[in-house]
Formats: C-alpha cells, structure tokens, sequence
C-alpha cells in the first residue's frame, strides 16, 4: 500500500555527496572539509530549507556506503541489507539464484605485505578487465566464478562459500600487514587461499609491468568483502507512491535502483571519481524529471578523496558537486523539493567511513534559522537528530 497520496504533482531530487561529512582539521583552521569549502548552492538550500541530523546507519551496523545509501533511499537496512556484493551484481546484470552468494572483488596493491592501495591506483576499466579475465580463467570453479565491473570494483560469486565468513573492507585498513587482515569465520582458508593465489596471476602481468613502467600502482592481489545473498526489497513506487530514477557511477547505488524498481540513468562521462561528469548528472537529473516524479543524484568524489586523506582534493570535490552539481540543479529545478546531505562521514584522518549522523537540508517545505550547510550548522536546525530511513517520508510527506 502507498504511504503517500496517490496523486503526487510535486517533484523531488535528492543531491548526494558521497562522504563529504567530516571532523575538524588543524590544516583548516578547525573546520571541517564541509565548513572549510565554498558551498553557497548547498548554504541557499539550507537558509531557505529546514536542517537537521541524521543516523543513516543504525546501531550495530557497519558504517558503509551500502547501508547509509539504502537508509536515505527509505529502506531500513536492519530489516532488507543482506551485503554489499549482491546489489553491485544487479548493477552488472548478474543473476543471483537463491544460494549464491556475491562478493565484491576489489584489485588492491600490497607493498611489502602491507596494504598500501584499496584500488590500485585507481586502475582503469580497461585495464581491471583484463586482468579479471586472467584472475577467472584461473582461479574459477564449478563453485566460483569472476566477473569484471568498473575500475576497481569487480564481483566474485561462490555456489554458497562464505557467507557469513567476517571479510574487512580494504579501505577500512590501508597501512595493515595484508596476513592481519585476511578472512575469518566460515570458509575464511578458501577465500584467503584466492587472495594469495591472485598474486600469482597478477604478478608479472603485461597490465601491471605498463602501470609500473607509467609510475602507477600495480594491482598485486584481489581482496573479497561485502558478501551476501540476494535481498527481498519492495518496489520504490509501492512504498512511497512516486515513481523514482537513479544517477550514479558507482554499481552499489545502481544495483539498490534496480532491486528497487527504480529507472537507472546513465551519464557519458560518470567515472565515480574526481575527474567524473559533474555537469552531467545535473543536466541529466533535470531531464529525469521530465517523466519521474524523484530522482536520487550520487556523486562519489568526496569520499574517494577522503579515503585517500587528501584535505585538498575532498575541499575541491565538495566544490565542484556544489557548483556544477546543486548550483545547475538548483537553476533548472527551483520549484523542486530538494535534499542535500551525504550518506556519512569520511574523515580525513580516519581514511574511513564512520558511523556519525550526518548533515541534511530540505529545501519546499519552510525555512528555520539555519543559514549554511554544514556538520555544525546543521545540528542546530529545526528537524533535530532523525532516523536515516525516515528522511524520504519526511521529503514528500
């Protein structure tokens, strides 16, 4: 049943940037990346809106992207969040029979039995194919297989081996001896054993030997996390009465789309990184909108420069999703309802995701005293501390 009216005229955007939240930094005189920036599309939403907090993930729950992105997008992870890997195989057209389980296959850098990179260097997609290509023609079985996805984001799915096997992200350990931070639980000796033969194939590989001779990160191993079985998700349109699009470079938000029913749309030029389409994914959300009543915009710039600590590239990546991201959607879509917020912290000392509500803005719905966005400012808004699978219903009330 709809918990919304079913006649819906108004239109809604959701302007996601991917870990832009953080703590203060000395470099920055004790602002936050978020507070340091120059962000005055975000500050006009937020002093013709109304702020708040938000928790996007619950207690208990691992701070990722997957479960935070999930909570704002209505679904409420304690309840439908069964991994990581089976949303990214929706994304990648892969079909999970009931027993499979999907991984998410990162190709990483070690450097003297440390974690040194969690995306070899942000390898192509190009170059990642390949090299997947190798790592399935020999380590694949009846029970295994791999399949190549964007840069350094792949998919292993097993005949049921590892489901509940405790797999730590890489990002959430660089600077860790690799042998500290293998697998543990069921079948942790089979996934540990593909982590260590991968570097055989790797080794040595025409890819790998042009990255080395180019001055960049080779891709020495392949790292398994995120696993699970395909979730049970109610369509977006049956939950809220609206019918919903998506734009993403990353296949985790596209994958929660499709399971969602939502319309994925593609944009030339996407990369998920810092050189990404920014323009685009403004452009074509105002397009999207044409036909669909919402549309969820996620830019993951800000996180990657987060998990690689650099203070510069996060300040520069908020700026530009403010400019050519919220600054053209506010242009084109002024009579829209409009949220902006992250999906969580990445703080920059950290390198890492963390747990800590995060600040949102509703631009439609009445303004309170707030007059920027950012961590601080938001806090003292009128919506107060609200549940991260709360804030669609909040939106289109």
């Amino acid at each position: 049943m709809n918990v919304m009216n079913d006649t819906i005229s108004m239109k809604y955007i959701i302007l996601l940037g991917d870990g832009m939240a953080g703590v203060p930094l000395s470099e920055l005189g004790g602002k936050t990346t978020l507070s340091y920036a120059n962000t005055p599309n975000m500050d006009y939403i937020a002093r013709h809106g109304r702020c708040g907090l938000a928790r996007t993930v619950p207690p208990g729950m691992p701070a990722g992207s997957d479960i935070a992105n999930m909570s704002i997008l209505g679904y409420a992870p304690e309840k439908y969040y069964t991994g990581r890997g089976p949303l990214e195989a929706a994304s990648m057209g892969v079909t999970l029979s009931e027993s499979e389980v999907a991984f998410r296959c990162n190709l990483i850098t070690v450097k003297d039995g440390v974690i040194a990179d969690y995306s070899a260097g942000h390898i192509s997609s190009e170059e990642a194919s390949v090299l997947i290509s190798s790592i399935d023609e020999t380590l694949s079985s009846g029970r295994i297989r791999f399949h190549a996805g964007v840069s350094y984001r792949h998919l292993m799915v097993t005949a049921g081996i590892g489901a509940t096997a405790v797999c730590i992200p890489p990002h959430d350990v660089i600077g860790e001896a690799m042998e500290s931070q293998m697998p543990e639980g069921e079948d942790s000796e089979v996934l540990s054993d593909l982590i260590i033969r991968s570097a055989d194939v790797l080794a040595g590989h025409r890819v790998n030997k042009e990255r080395v001779r180019a001055g960049k990160n080779p891709a020495t191993h392949i790292w398994l996390w995120g696993q699970g079985k395909a979730p049970e998700i109610p369509l977006f349109e049956e939950m809220f009465g609206i019918t919903g699009s998506m734009i993403s470079a990353v296949d985790l938000l596209k994958g929660l789309a499709i399971y969602a029913g939502m319309d994925v749309i593609e944009v030339p030029g996407a990369t998920g990184y810092l050189d990404t389409n920014y323009t685009g994914k403004a452009d074509y959300a105002a397009r999207a909108l044409e036909d669909h009543d919402f549309v969820y915009v996620h830019v993951e710039a800000p996180d990657e420069a987060g998990h690689a600590g650099d203070i510069d590239a996060k300040v520069a990546a908020i700026e530009s999703f403010d400019e050519k991201v919220v600054g053209r959607v506010l242009d084109r879509c002024s009579d829209c309802v409009i949220m902006v917020l992250p999906d969580h912290p990445t703080p920059i000392p950290l390198r890492t995701h963390t747990a800590d509500p995060v600040p949102f803005a509703i631009c439609g719905h009445g303004a309170d005293d707030v007059i920027c966005f950012d961590e601080r400012s938001a806090a003292e808004g009128s919506y107060g501390v609200r549940i991260g699978s709360d804030l669609i219903k909040l939106m289109i009330r």
